[in-house]
């Protein structure tokens, strides 16, 4: 929903949403490390979401998280 709001909000071709939790903070349904990547693209009125789930800490999760988002991305608009 965050991508496809992203989309819908701005002129771009793309957009990309990230959730999750990061740490140090965690619950049974969600475990630090545990993150999803969304995409939308036009035309497409679709989202596409991956789960991962990442270990180390926080700033180890965040990394991980923006350079798995950027190589998806650089796949993504390979097709434009």
């Amino acid at each position: 929903a965050m991508a496809r709001g992203a989309l819908a909000r701005s002129q771009a071709d793309v957009a990309v949403a990230i959730t999750g939790v990061a740490g140090p903070g965690k619950s049974e349904k969600k475990p630090a490390g545990l993150v999803y990547i969304a995409f939308a693209t036009r035309p497409f009125d679709e989202a596409v979401v991956m789960q991962y789930q990442f270990s180390g800490e926080r700033d180890k999760v965040r990394l991980q998280t923006a350079s798995k988002a950027l190589g998806m991305l650089r796949k993504v608009t390979a097709f434009f």
